[in-house]
């Protein structure tokens, strides 16, 4: 399906589509980035917290949270004419793990959303990814009234290689999240031809 229009008659431009995942933990804003940058209505999968998920659902830092992802969250974004991007957002609870190995064939690379009061909730999704060679970058979602942290203390917090870039981001705004988006992108398709790529700051 072709989402270019013809100039001149021209034909129109058959877009490249790329497969990104949008990963971390429990509550750390995968469903907001991916509904921030979503061009269509994201389909989401959220069902509401129940008192029998209490003991397993850490909302420790979330109170707010009355609400969680049971399979993923999907989204398109048009980054050029030519360069479309499916997002995938996966769910935060290691319950739901079995879904992630579903959710990640294919995919280009992936945005691993942090939180610098919960940092530790993401360490599961950075080793996934690290494990199985798939590129990533950290988005460090700069919640309000949360302290700001420089990239570079994430970085050794999560003992990150020195190629992973780590962006500051906010997911709830469009501009910020295509940032992040662009940063993957770069940052995958250096990853597969074999080049270092610019690591943000």
């Amino acid at each position: 399906m072709a989402f270019g229009r013809s100039e001149r008659g021209r034909p129109p431009v058959e877009p490249v589509t790329l497969k990104i995942l949008v990963a971390g933990g429990f509550g750390v804003g995968k469903t907001t980035l991916v509904g921030a940058v979503s061009e269509i209505r994201p389909l989401r999968t959220e069902e509401v917290l129940t008192e029998a998920g209490r003991p397993v659902d850490d909302t420790h830092g979330v109170e707010g949270k009355n609400t969680t992802t049971v399979a993923m969250d999907f989204g398109r974004i048009t980054l050029r004419q030519d360069l479309v991007l499916y997002l995938f957002g996966t769910p935060g609870q290691d319950r739901f793990w079995f879904l992630w190995d579903e959710l990640a064939t294919g995919a280009l690379g992936a945005v691993v959303l942090a939180d610098t009061r919960r940092l530790e909730d993401c360490f599961a999704a950075v080793d996934y990814f690290e494990r199985r060679s798939i590129p990533f970058v950290v988005g460090v979602n700069c919640f309000d009234g949360a302290a700001r942290h420089p990239a570079e203390d994430v970085r050794q917090a999560l003992d990150l290689d020195a190629d992973v870039p780590v962006v500051l981001c906010d997911a709830r705004e469009r501009d910020s999240v295509k940032e992040v988006l662009i940063e993957v992108v770069q940052h995958a398709m250096a990853h597969t031809v074999g080049l270092r790529p610019h690591v943000a700051t």
